[in-house]
């Protein structure tokens, strides 16, 4: 049977440990020839903190992993009773691979955001900053109109 492409759900943040967890029982349970590769969709970011650019990783898919392994019973089983895994994306007793066009576009990605960091505004800040640009026109027409003499209304 060839090796196809299957999303395992985890519990959030955990990502990473699940996919290690998935590599070590499989050599102590000499079922490593059933998993080709196991791996957490992720690309390197560059952020702004406190003035310090700073590299580091946002997932693509928070809370899945991807596993290319050829399903058996015993990788099933594997999978399923390893610790932080909800499940398999599909059905409930039959996982569903994805494409190998849709797997190759996710590692396209992942390739890419490897190559070429983007850079990205710390989320804190840039909510101050939003909050703070959408109350300046209203703040700056509600003290203008309180500093702006009454007009004197002339009788002809």
């Amino acid at each position: 049977m060839t090796k196809r492409w299957y999303i395992v759900q985890a519990y959030s943040n955990f990502e990473n440990k699940v996919a290690e967890s998935i590599r070590e029982q499989s050599k102590q349970r000499h079922l490593e020839h059933l998993f080709e590769e196991v791996m957490v969709p992720k690309e390197q970011v560059i952020e702004v903190r406190r003035g310090r650019k700073v590299n580091s990783e946002r997932k693509f898919f928070p809370g899945y992993v991807l596993v290319k392994m050829d399903l058996s019973d015993e990788a099933y089983h594997l999978i399923k009773n390893t610790p932080k895994v909800t499940g398999f994306l599909g059905t409930d007793n039959k996982p569903f691979p994805i494409s190998e066009v849709e797997a190759l576009r996710i590692l396209h990605q992942v390739q890419e955001g490897v190559d070429r960091p983007k850079p990205s505004i710390s989320s804190k800040w840039a909510s101050r900053c939003a909050c703070r640009m959408a109350r300046l026109p209203h703040s700056m027409e509600q003290s203008r109109k309180s500093t702006m003499p009454a007009r004197a209304s002339r009788s002809r």
